[in-house]
């Protein structure tokens, strides 16, 4: 296994290429860097061929906690060279072409479900959990999920985890379609693997045209996901995200009365 940067490893064995998000002790809370390293190694795959599929996963006892607050508030605040890092790890799930398997460990937060989204098979330990606390933060969903979450559960079921920011276990996660399967913590990575490693023996080119049929119009997926990216950047702006970071740094509960 490979450092692609300080809190991102990466692994490649019989086909599959494993990036780990490598941050345990901020339960692999993703910064620009992070982004930017894993949309690196998922695009340069795309032209390998020894890369037959992508598999993601967490260090540790989480998957990721989402963005880190702290991280995309100076973010938010910085003035921005080229695209951010972020969009461009959006842009290349959204477009890649060689099957992406999750095997979530632990919480997934945020960006940790959204991103599950854009994953051709997900797997989830009986330990994981799964929350989409956007407007808990003053935020809005991003990663086209707005469009994605309600096709795959139904709209009431993403309601409940968009605007009351509802975690949802490994076994409701499977029940409801967010996930392939559920399984014992300590099978996670056999499984995921195992699927991983029947994808990469199968013939590449119907595994392409079929991913890319199953996902549908991509044009479709790609303008939600620049509207949300919009709305997005301007809620960094706002009053309320500033009480959302300000809480979060403080522990303590935000307090939006007062937000104008």
């Amino acid at each position: 296994m490979t450092q692609v940067c300080e809190h991102l490893s990466q692994e490649l064995s019989d086909g599959i290429l494993t990036l780990t998000f490598n941050r345990p002790e901020k339960k692999n809370a993703l910064t620009q860097a992070m982004y930017g390293a894993a949309a690196d190694a998922i695009n340069a795959a795309q032209d390998d061929k020894n890369v037959r599929v992508i598999l993601l996963t967490g260090a540790g006892d989480a998957f990721t906690a989402g963005n880190d607050i702290a991280d995309f508030a100076g973010a938010g605040s910085a003035p921005r060279e080229g695209e951010p890092p972020v969009a461009r790890y959006l842009k290349a799930i959204l477009y890649c072409e060689k099957p992406l398997i999750a095997a979530v460990n632990g919480l997934a937060i945020g960006v940790g479900v959204t991103m599950l989204l854009h994953c051709d098979l997900v797997y989830a330990g009986e330990a994981a959990t799964f929350q989409t606390p956007f407007v808990n933060l003053g935020l809005v969903p991003e990663a086209a999920s707005s469009l994605l979450l309600p096709r795959a559960i139904g709209t009431q079921k993403a309601n409940e985890m968009f605007l009351l920011g509802r975690k949802v276990g490994a076994a409701e996660a499977e029940r409801i379609g967010l996930v392939a399967a559920t399984v014992p913590d300590a099978e996670l990575m056999k499984t995921a693997r195992a699927a991983a490693s029947a994808l990469a023996a199968k013939a590449p080119g119907a595994v392409k045209a079929t991913k890319k049929l199953a996902r549908g119009e991509l044009a479709e997926i790609a303008t939600r996901m620049d509207a949300e990216s919009k709305i997005f950047g301007a809620q960094l702006q706002t009053a309320e995200f500033a009480e959302a970071a300000s809480a979060f740094a403080e522990k303590r509960a935000p307090d939006f009365t007062k937000v104008a």
